[in-house]
């Protein structure tokens, strides 16, 4: 326990560490949470300045749970009529931005989506401005048309199909709705959290044993009384625990300004809501849940895998960028490859994204289909992990040299 409590202590002296965790402190929680919600996202438009926004996030966003609140429980056709409506009702009295209080996104992608034989080429509008209210009905029916087309059209037939279904059956209907932009702000930004992870945990565990290269104290430690390997277990324990300490800080802030600005309303609703042709049977909070922690373990697997890489280099710099090409450059060359490689790339901790819980990916193995969220949450953590043993094997024996 004290050698753990020496090396945790080193990780958190350099300079570099503490920078790192302050810039990534500023950019998670201060710039994508507080400013996110109070001013850049949740801002009232700024009519007078014709862009921009004001900083009255918090006051809007009351304002929009509380007129979502007249159309708050099962969403039934006659929901989106009078939704439909009544935005149509506000675009006529008063415009741009009043309607702004709306759900009008949410809605329009609806529309646009189950209903394209309402659009009107000539209206330069989107549909939501201009769709006969009492038109829209079947919502239900056309949702599972479109994702049966999907599926068809991706090539997702047979067993796998079946299996796709059986998921979405899980999810009852009619659908519970609420006000839903919140939540979309806040499933579709764990891939963010991800990537910005991936740069500070690269920059403060990379070092973790090449740096003992460059001050020249392998030979001290290859005579401590404590042995080799359990100075390299000591260095492993410090830098997953910091890795967790990260996360969980960066985690505990988003999650406190969700609660101060947004509260825990809608958290019941299905995340079909945010994409219709979702399977994932889960509401709002099990979704969160879900992406919190696929982050979580995707932060432990890459910061095992980043140690493998420190402990094979002798120099920090070479340790720093092999560990960013470890996300980056899989990132930046998977769209060019075929579709098996790029599922085979979205192990690899942080370059698949915890937002598959809105896909239909899947993994065929040993005669089975896998739905891609549950590997995606487990296989980077236990590549991680693997890698742990031969980070001490290799430092070790590079210390007998």
């Amino acid at each position: 326990m004290e050698l753990f409590r020496q090396e945790h202590k080193k990780i958190w002296r350099r300079w570099s560490v503490r920078l790192s965790v302050l810039l990534c402190f500023l950019y998670v929680v201060v710039l994508g949470g507080f400013l996110t919600f109070q001013w850049l996202e949740f801002g009232t438009p700024n009519s007078e300045a014709g862009h921009g926004t004001h900083f009255d996030g918090y006051h809007n966003i009351r304002a929009q749970q509380k007129y979502a609140e007249q159309f708050a429980g099962a969403l039934t056709d006659e929901t989106v009529q009078a939704m439909t409506a009544d935005f149509q009702r506000i675009d006529a009295e008063n415009g741009y931005p009043a309607y702004y209080v709306t759900d009008y996104e949410l809605l329009n992608t609806w529309i646009w989506t189950l209903y394209p034989e309402l659009t009107d080429n000539s209206d330069w509008r989107n549909i939501l401005h201009y769709a006969p209210p009492e038109k829209l009905s079947g919502f239900y029916a056309r949702r599972d048309t479109l994702l049966s087309d999907f599926l068809d059209m991706n090539s997702q037939t047979g067993a796998e199909r079946e299996y796709l279904l059986s998921l979405d059956a899980k999810t009852d209907k009619p659908y519970h709705y609420n006000w839903v932009r919140g939540w979309y702000i806040i499933l579709n930004s764990a891939g963010e959290l991800g990537i910005v992870l991936a740069l500070f945990l690269s920059i403060t565990l990379s070092p973790v044993f090449s740096e003992e290269w460059r001050w020249g104290t392998r030979n001290v430690i290859s005579s401590t009384k404590n042995g080799r390997g359990k100075i390299a277990a000591a260095k492993l324990c410090a830098a997953l625990a910091f890795a967790a300490e990260l996360f969980f800080m960066a985690a505990a802030g988003l999650v406190a300004a969700q609660l101060i600005y947004f509260g825990v309303s809608g958290w019941d609703q299905p995340v079909q809501l945010i994409k219709l042709i979702a399977v994932a049977p889960m509401n709002m909070l099990q979704a969160e849940i879900y992406e919190y922690t696929c982050v979580f373990l995707a932060s432990l697997g890459f910061a095992g895998m980043v140690l493998l890489i420190s402990a094979l280099s002798r120099s920090n710099f070479i340790a720093l960028i092999a560990s960013l090409a470890l996300v980056y450059v899989p990132m930046a060359v998977g769209q060019y490859l075929p579709l098996w490689g790029q599922k085979l790339l979205d192990l690899i901790p942080f370059v698949g994204t915890p937002t598959d819980i809105f896909r239909t990916n899947t993994y065929h193995l040993f005669g089975a289909y896998i739905w891609s969220p549950w590997l995606l949450i487990s296989v980077p953590v236990v590549l991680g992990l693997l890698c742990l043993p031969f980070a001490v094997k290799s430092w070790a024996r590079q210390l007998k040299k």
